[in-house]
């Protein structure tokens, strides 16, 4: 059984690689998260959600560099 909620392990490794693709899939999975977030005091906010996903593709970006610092170090 799958598990749609989960973001599969190969999406996961083209984001390490750095294809964008892969990275605009990741911010598209959790974009109804982020949207769901945006919300303050009852009222949506799109500067919030730009500012969220930057911050994911920021973190998606370290996790990249540090994946592949931990495989040199290996």
């Amino acid at each position: 059984m799958k598990n749609e909620k989960r973001i599969p392990f190969e999406i996961i490794e083209k984001v390490v690689e750095g294809e964008p693709e892969a990275i605009h899939n990741v911010v598209c999975h959790y974009r109804g998260y982020m949207k769901y977030l945006s919300v303050f005091q009852g009222h949506y906010n799109s500067d919030i959600q730009d500012r969220l996903e930057a911050q994911l593709i920021q973190v998606l970006f370290e996790y990249r560099f540090r994946y592949s610092l931990w495989n040199v170090t290996r």
